[in-house]
């Protein structure tokens, strides 16, 4: 849902946009963490959703209200889009009840990513009553890889069939579908790509396994050199001739080495400068993906103005040599990526996770 890769070009014309960004932090897309409760047990998911969550920890209404109501008094709400995530959003059963106080009353804009398997006639009808302008939804694989990923037998019928009914109420801005491409799923692309036609998608956007989450657990479902390397020709190919958009999500510098390809732009990681988050809990933070160490959080809702923080807070993230120590200090694409993706730094050992251009190249 969020499509923050810059493609300014290269060398210090790249490194000075990044320079300004670090300088002008500007809110443009609010994560509201809805809820860690989830309908599904995703192999990969990176917020563990399902495990360990307790209701009486998450926002009330009120305090949600409260808190976005603070942040369009001092903000153009106007130019943020709410980004409602979860666990699975749709669970929380006040949730259009504070879409339409935000974006009806306030003038937020907002989105969703979700499973799509609660999704009936009642909520696309609340939907858009609360004007839902963009959705996201993931379907990881055809039905038997996808069952397997998101651990519910039946979800891909039902997020199918779900999927349907959206698409012909026409409501909706912009429709995505989210794939995270994995062992399970990698012989499954023109299948994928098929049914994207079918089901008249504006956009696919297909991300990697990350090793964060649950996904630490089943290592043995990431993708090698090869499996890369055959993504990559893949898209490069749809993408010349697809009607539809194919983006790969906002996760990692992919490198300059092939000219003209899907891997030829920069990567800039924007949390802390356009991007940050309400928790379920309502910790202030950035990216929900990124690890919860406790001296990353930046402060609570529930007893700090959430719009000091981000102008007063929020200044490691604005730094943008933070990451150069070790290997990335060193390393010739430093420039391009400043050590790459938030949400797969090892802050245990000061080191990307993942870093794929030293698999690709």
């Amino acid at each position: 849902m969020i499509k923050e890769i810059i493609n300014y070009g290269k060398g210090e014309l790249v490194y000075n946009q990044k320079l300004k960004l670090a300088k002008e932090p500007d809110l443009r897309n609010l994560f509201w963490e809805t809820t860690l409760r989830c309908n599904a047990k995703c192999r990969h998911c990176g917020s563990r959703a399902g495990e360990n969550c307790n209701i009486k920890d998450e926002l009330t209404t009120e305090e949600i209200k409260n808190c976005l109501k603070s942040i369009s008094d001092k903000m153009d709400a106007k130019k943020i889009l709410l980004n409602i995530t979860g666990g699975e959003p749709l669970l929380r059963e006040d949730l259009f009840e504070v879409m339409d106080y935000a974006c009806n009353e306030l003038g937020f804009r907002w989105g969703i990513t979700t499973n799509g398997m609660l999704i009936n006639d009642k909520i696309i009808q609340k939907m858009k009553d609360t004007q839902l302008r963009t959705m996201s939804i993931s379907i990881d694989g055809m039905e038997k890889s996808h069952d397997n990923f998101r651990g519910i037998k039946g979800a891909f019928k039902k997020t199918i069939q779900n999927i349907k009914k959206l698409q012909k109420e026409k409501f909706l801005r912009n429709f995505q579908i989210t794939t995270v491409i994995n062992k399970l799923n990698i012989d499954e692309l023109d299948d994928m790509y098929k049914l994207m036609q079918e089901l008249e998608v504006d956009s696919w956007r297909i991300v990697n396994m990350d090793p964060i989450g649950r996904a630490i657990d089943n290592n043995k479902l990431a993708l090698d050199r090869e499996d890369y390397i055959r993504l990559f020709d893949f898209m490069q190919e749809k993408r010349n001739k697809s009607q539809f958009e194919i983006t790969y999500g906002c996760a990692h510098f992919l490198g300059m080495k092939r000219e003209n390809t899907i891997r030829d732009y920069s990567f800039f990681c924007f949390a802390g400068l356009t991007i940050a988050s309400i928790l379920y809990n309502g910790d202030i933070f950035v990216c929900p993906d990124v690890p919860r160490r406790k001296e990353l959080i930046q402060g609570n809702v529930r007893v700090d103005d959430f719009v000091d923080v981000w102008y007063n807070k929020f200044e490691w993230y604005r730094d943008i040599n933070k990451f150069k120590v070790g290997k990335c200090a060193s390393c010739k694409n430093y420039k391009y990526c400043l050590g790459d993706s938030l949400h797969t730094w090892d802050f245990d050992n000061n080191e990307p996770k993942l870093c794929l251009t030293n698999i690709l190249e």
